[in-house]
């Protein structure tokens, strides 16, 4: 069943009514903030909303009777895992939605030759989540961005810088594989937040996706010399030989849960994006990476 038209031009000149998917995610709190302050009242979706707020749906997007769980919707932000997304579009589709903007990861391209099983099966499912998401969009007539952030932080809550700095707490000396020579650039939850919005705005990034990387291009090393600023710490860096930092890691797996030795590898590699895209379709202007906890 079609929901009725009812959509409309918000103040924010997105289409209403808004909807946004993850809202718990790292990103989710920033963008809900966004859209209120633009003078829009988003719907929340979430499996457990918060019981005295209005603005949450009660629902998964795994539910096949997600349709009746949900109200009229125009433009969806999906800040879930991409996977999770193309069992949920004729849902989504049938209530009303002619924009979307989903987030997915680099992790796309940087894990797809990964000795890791595990990490190569994480590749394979954002590839082909996009491509699904992508052809259904095609199909039905609804305008659609893909946004592939590079390394999220978000000061105490994500599980990358935030773990890190968690780890210095603990240990005071953090240990690199090498020389930490490989190329970062950590971008924060809050600047992929507008972004979503600046391009849910865009007519230029319809139909398109992009690569977000932050506003700096660091190495590990320099990155974690920042993580280290931003608790106001001296660094204590100490580069090990990869062999000795794999057997370190083994030793430290009870403390750092989901450690593998593709993680010391990558300290070495490259794992960088080209934003110019982003960039001119939407003013795309993330910060330099100064977290501070």
């Amino acid at each position: 069943m079609d929901a009725e038209n009812t959509s409309s031009p918000s103040p924010s000149g997105l289409t209403s009514p808004i909807l946004v998917l993850g809202a718990t995610s790292l990103i989710g709190e920033h963008l809900l903030t966004r859209l209120n302050a633009l003078g829009t009242t988003p719907i929340s979706l979430s499996r457990r909303p918060p019981s005295d707020d209005i603005c949450w749906v009660d629902g998964d997007l795994a539910d096949p009777n997600l349709a009746d769980e949900l109200p009229p919707v125009a433009t969806v932000f999906s800040l879930s895992p991409i996977w999770l997304l193309p069992q949920a579009l004729p849902a989504l589709k049938a209530r009303g939605m002619v924009r979307l903007v989903a987030f997915s990861s680099t992790s796309r391209f940087t894990k797809q030759d990964s000795p890791d099983a595990s990490e190569r099966a994480v590749a394979k499912s954002l590839a082909d989540a996009e491509a699904a998401v992508e052809a259904f969009c095609a199909a039905h007539g609804v305008a659609w961005t893909i946004l592939r952030p590079t390394l999220i932080y978000l000061e105490g809550r994500d599980g990358n810088v935030s773990r890190l700095a968690g780890l210095i707490r603990r240990f005071k000396v953090l240990p690199l594989s090498g020389q930490g020579e490989g190329l970062r650039q950590p971008v924060h939850a809050d600047d992929l937040a507008g972004g979503a919005i600046a391009a849910a705005q865009a007519p230029a990034a319809r139909d398109k996706a992009y690569d977000l990387v932050g506003g700096e291009t660091l190495t590990y090393r320099v990155m974690a010399e920042r993580i280290y600023a931003g608790l106001g710490r001296r660094p204590a860096i100490l580069p090990l030989p990869a062999w000795l930092f794999r057997l370190l890691l083994t030793l430290a797996k009870p403390f750092y849960p989901g450690a593998t030795a593709t993680m010391g590898d990558r300290m070495a590699q490259n794992l960088t994006f080209d934003d110019s895209s982003a960039r001119a379709d939407f003013g795309w202007a993330p910060r330099d990476f100064r977290p501070r906890f």
